[in-house]
């Protein structure tokens, strides 16, 4: 039987574990072939969870980078969403109730937004996600929200992300949008700007340190203001 990994990425170096990050990476509509750990969504993401951890282990934060037992969304059976649904129960296992953050990309952030109404999640950053028409947001209500797109993305939908940002803008009142100028779905160009605005997100959704200035005023802004902030220059 295949079963998800959740791959330890420098355990907090603080005890007792005051917080926690869940990393999900990608994968594509249909797949029923293990995504293992060598495969590019999966790589993609572990700077994103290194940079968390780095961000985040003397405050007490444990950052996990789950491992799909496949590589597809399955439609009906959401294996991805199956599989964090796992991962949350895990890490309620190790650490018991702490607040936990979802970063997901692309399809890891579709599951990311699926089950950030999930109990002890206190933040969800979806990166590039895709999303659907008919894709559920209702559920998110109160939740703590950031969603980034990269303006050249030609995989993902920036448009749905604005779309989907406002829904959930109409239901909490901490929802933040960016815009990632000059990079595309693979959030290469400027790497560095993805994970540091990850990282300070997460430990402000966490209350471990306050919201950048940047996010704080998407917050407050709203939509349409805060929905579509321009992240710096390419």
């Amino acid at each position: 039987m295949t079963l998800p990994r959740l791959d330890r990425v420098r355990p907090a170096t603080r005890r007792p574990v005051t917080g926690a990050v869940l990393v999900l990476h990608g994968g594509r509509p249909e797949g029923r072939d293990a995504a293992d750990g060598l495969r590019l969504p999966y790589l993609r993401m572990v700077p994103f969870a290194r940079s968390l951890a780095a961000a985040g282990a003397r405050r007490g934060v444990d950052v996990g980078l789950l491992r799909y037992r496949y590589r597809g969304w399955n439609a009906p059976d959401l294996d991805p969403v199956q599989d964090a649904r796992w991962a949350l129960r895990d890490l309620r296992a190790r650490h018991g109730d702490v607040p936990v953050v979802l970063v997901g990309h692309s399809m890891g952030g579709r599951a990311a937004l699926r089950v950030g109404g999930d109990p002890g999640v206190v933040g969800v950053a979806g990166l590039a996600p895709w999303i659907e028409r008919d894709e559920p947001w209702a559920h998110l209500a109160g939740q703590t929200l950031l969603v980034a797109h990269g303006d050249r993305d030609r995989m993902t939908s920036p448009q749905a992300s604005r779309w989907f940002a406002g829904r959930v803008a109409t239901v909490s009142d901490r929802v933040a949008g960016f815009e990632v100028l000059g990079d595309g779905h693979a959030m290469l160009r400027r790497a560095g700007a993805w994970h540091d605005l990850a990282s300070r997100f997460a430990l402000g959704a966490l209350g471990l340190e306050p919201f950048t200035e940047s996010v704080a005023k998407a917050m407050a802004a709203g939509d349409p203001d805060g929905l579509a902030v321009p992240l710096g220059d390419p």
